[in-house]
């Protein structure tokens, strides 16, 4: 489904503004980074009783988490490192913006960050900005008024009652369809409004206070405000009671209701589903739908008639406000960053500047992309980190060729899925176009509304119509990667592919161990997970193994979810190893097949004697291990355990290196010790 986060926004940055930021260009400020330094290791450490402390030891023992931030380690390292320079981009084109047209991209890049920098008029306006908001949200004193105000919120990127999304078509991958999904809670999932124990009452409680407090912000006496929090949270908790869990979710057999326009005015009588589309802006006409939940949108139905109006009214504001919060004036930022400090564990704001270029990026994501890439990424970098990415691909087929479990049926569907996967690597080779985003000289809450609309408006009609190959899910400086099943596409931005994750003039082990093992045979092997797997080499939602292969898989992906429910999270609380069964699969097949790579690229390029003191295998996996030093704060993890489908980064490496015998043989471990799982324990999958 789309998500705002990974939504971008993208432009064509003229020559201008490449040539100021090259021009700027100092990439010896950055911080250093590499892809393994072994100051970082603790060898009074056993690599074989525990290795992520064996690699990490060192830098954990001196770590200290900087206050504005929940974590700290190799992202936030490398975010750091790529943010300063965007930093220089913004800057640059916030002080020459007057020098552009008035329509031109980079006009509106400058002006975006330059309004949001501008923190005298934001204190100035208050909650002036969204009056009209409230205002509208007050106006709902008919039953009539309630779908359409609820549309216009959704259009304006505020996330009430559900959720509508262009998204592809599980059945039908070349073509977008109309798809509608649970959402709409202030809580971070469905579940903290039902689990037991003091903890859960008390954070209850605190969204309560919270709300209420948003409200007296707002405008409203305490009474009024106190009366509203309770409301909004009773009809939070029915929105909540009727959304699956996050378990369910990774099911797609559990999301797959496609049904027709009738069908839906069937399930959901009392919504005027015209009257919502024609709002959001939808002009076509909506004959197919897929109702990703359909109990939750029965629920929206009945709530939406039967709900009194007054409780609707204090959900919206509070939405509404929450929305724009930390762009408004300090009291607002400062109350959304109390409520959201309770699950992140950040003891301060990050400097104004780092949140502005933030929402930047994620606004505007590519008008970055360009100027970023120019400064930072360059052809022989994207030559050789597609040279690994191919190599880990190569390895993957082999694997497949000798799976003694897979019949040779599944074997020619999972060769040709292999084989048609697509890369994207570094940077998209075609810019999108920003012609239609406004963007004023402020309030910067408003063209942040704005480019939220506009990005509503550029995909809102795209039901039906052919699938975009060439749009990238995630912006050109992120330090992230991801698999996409109905594109059955990896793509790997520029950001994540600099040191620590990759560095050009790394020693092969290195970069194969990092960006061959933790990142590209990790998001490769998502196309064969257990959620992955069951989309074909197009994309589409279907039954492609033998049923007898499906057991298979089934039985040995169970053992990875048991290995990994056995590791504590923190406190008390045990990694859900059902909710992070696919990252853990993928861990596990990246490491195995970017180790295969490493020994065809020895053999072939020529096998290095010690370096550092280290074997080219024992390297491989040091930087495999490395490429998760972390250290996350207790309430951080705390929140993981409901909403995270990853594990904690130290299972991440102690968890899929325990079953591979190859590590045992670099390191000398023997059976018995605790980087050795027993053999009756360990999976047979890849």
């Amino acid at each position: 489904m789309l998500r705002r986060s990974l939504v971008l926004l993208v432009a064509v940055v003229p020559s201008l503004l490449t040539a100021q930021v090259s021009a700027n260009n100092n990439t010896s400020l950055w911080p250093p980074l590499r892809v393994v330094d072994i100051k970082w290791m603790d060898t009074t450490v056993s690599a074989c009783t525990d290795f992520a402390q064996f690699a990490n030891g060192a830098w954990l023992a001196r770590d200290t988490i900087p206050a504005a931030y929940s974590s700290s380690g190799v992202t936030r390292d490398m975010n750091d490192r790529n943010e300063l320079a965007v930093r220089s981009v913004l800057e640059d084109a916030a002080t020459h913006r007057s020098a552009f047209p008035p329509d031109s991209t980079p006009r509106k890049l400058g002006t975006f960050y330059a309004t949001c920098m501008d923190s005298t008029a934001i204190e100035a306006a208050g909650v002036t900005p969204i009056q009209p908001w409230l205002t509208g949200i007050d106006s709902v004193t008919t039953r009539a008024r309630l779908l359409p105000e609820l549309a216009r919120l959704h259009a304006r990127g505020v996330d009430v009652a559900f959720r509508y999304s262009p998204d592809v078509d599980p059945h039908d991958a070349n073509h977008y369809l109309t798809w509608l999904s649970q959402g709409g809670l202030g809580l971070p999932d469905r579940d903290y409004y039902f689990t037991a124990g003091a903890a859960a009452d008390s954070t209850r409680q605190a969204f309560v206070a919270h709300v209420a407090k948003m409200f007296r912000l707002g405008g409203q006496d305490s009474a009024a405000a106190d009366s509203a929090a309770a409301q909004v949270m009773a009809l939070e908790t029915s929105l909540a009671q009727a959304s699956m869990t996050r378990v369910e979710l990774r099911d797609p057999a559990k999301t797959d209701h496609p049904m027709s326009a009738k069908q839906l005015a069937t399930l959901a009588p009392r919504v005027a589903w015209p009257t919502y589309f024609h709002t959001i802006g939808l002009t076509k006409s909506v004959t197919k739908v897929n109702v990703a939940e359909p109990e939750f949108v029965r629920r929206v139905d009945s709530l939406l008639h039967a709900t009194p109006l007054p409780m609707w009214r204090a959900y919206l504001r509070y939405h509404a406000i929450a929305s724009a919060a930390p762009w408004l004036s300090t009291p607002f930022v400062q109350e959304d960053f109390a409520f959201r400090s309770r699950f992140s564990g950040a003891r301060a704001l990050l400097p104004r500047w780092k949140r502005c270029l933030r929402e930047t990026d994620g606004d505007l994501g590519e008008a970055l992309g360009q100027a970023y890439v120019a400064k930072t990424f360059s052809p022989q970098a994207r030559a050789r980190a597609r040279a690994v990415i191919d190599d880990i691909r190569a390895a993957f087929r082999e694997r497949l060729l000798h799976l003694t479990w897979m019949s040779d049926s599944t074997r020619a569907q999972a060769l040709d899925k292999l084989a048609r996967m697509g890369e994207k690597v570094g940077y998209p080779d075609r810019w999108r176009n920003y012609a239609r985003l406004r963007v004023s000289e402020g309030p910067f809450v408003l063209n942040v509304a704005r480019a939220n609309a506009f990005e509503w408006q550029r995909t809102v009609n795209r039901p039906g119509a052919p699938v975009d190959t060439t749009e990238w899910g995630i912006t050109v400086p992120t330090v992230n990667a991801y698999y996409d099943a109905t594109k059955n596409e990896m793509v790997f931005p520029a950001g994540a592919l600099m040191p620590q994750t990759f560095d050009v003039n790394a020693d092969d082990a290195a970069n194969y161990g990092s960006l061959g093992g933790s990142w590209a045979g990790h998001e490769l092997t998502h196309g064969f997970d257990d959620e992955g797997r069951h989309y074909d080499a197009h994309g589409n939602l279907r039954d492609w193994w033998q049923p007898s292969d499906s057991t298979h898989f089934v039985q040995q992906a169970a053992l990875v979810a048991r290995q990994f429910n056995s590791y504590i999270q923190v406190d008390t609380f045990h990694v859900n190893g059902q909710l992070t069964l696919g990252e853990n699969i993928a861990d596990w097949g990246g490491v195995l097949v970017g180790y295969d790579a490493l020994r065809q690229a020895l053999a072939r390029n020529g096998r290095p004697g010690l370096l550092e003191g280290y074997t080219p295998e024992q390297r491989y996996f040091i930087a495999y291990a490395q490429s998760w030093r972390v250290h996350v704060r207790p309430e951080l993890l705390r929140t993981r355990v409901t909403v995270d489908p990853h594990a904690p980064e130290n299972w991440r490496v102690n968890g899929p290196l325990s079953n591979i015998a190859a590590f045992a043989q670099a390191f000398g471990c023997k059976a018995g010790d605790p980087m050795v799982r027993p053999q009756d324990q360990v999976p047979s999958i890849w």
